[in-house]
């Protein structure tokens, strides 16, 4: 029998948008904005058409119903690839991004996976197997490194 600790337990699920109910949209889109353009000061289109995409995945990272943090794997044909992953800012430090990223290679068999990571984050994915695939670039004034997992 497990031991009740009075911590809800944390979990990361992956469902495509047409089942997420309009609070939890409205969750991913507010720590969307909080994180990348509020604190990391990039004003960009967030929404896309690519969320509402039938085979996109939103990978939620929940405690009860508090969104803690987020990615989203899109079907690129050859490749999948996984972008705008977050954790608000109370969450970091505690290894849940690892929980994110790997709920999302689950969700994304047998393809490569790509990236664009934060070049201060290719150590961090490099230890998802994860391995740098191009020069770094300027992206909203933040550098990024492509990535590649190959399978």
């Amino acid at each position: 029998m497990a031991k009740h600790t009075g911590i809800p337990p944390l979990r990361a699920v992956a469902v495509p948008f047409d089942r997420l109910d309009p609070y939890a949209v409205y969750a991913i889109c507010k720590l969307r904005q909080d994180v990348f353009v509020v604190e990391q000061q990039c004003p960009y289109p967030d929404l896309d058409a690519r969320d509402v995409d039938p085979e996109t995945r939103h990978v939620l990272l929940t405690i009860d119903d508090a969104l803690l943090g987020y990615g989203r794997v899109l079907d690129e044909g050859e490749t999948w690839r996984i972008g705008r992953v977050l954790l608000a800012p109370d969450a970091r430090g505690r290894g849940w991004a690892d929980l994110i990223m790997r709920t999302a290679l689950d969700v994304s068999k047998g393809r490569d996976v790509v990236l664009d990571a934060q070049s201060p984050l290719v150590r961090w994915y490099a230890s998802l197997g994860f391995e740098v695939d191009g020069p770094e670039f300027l992206e909203d004034g933040i550098p990024h490194t492509p990535m590649r997992l190959s399978r």
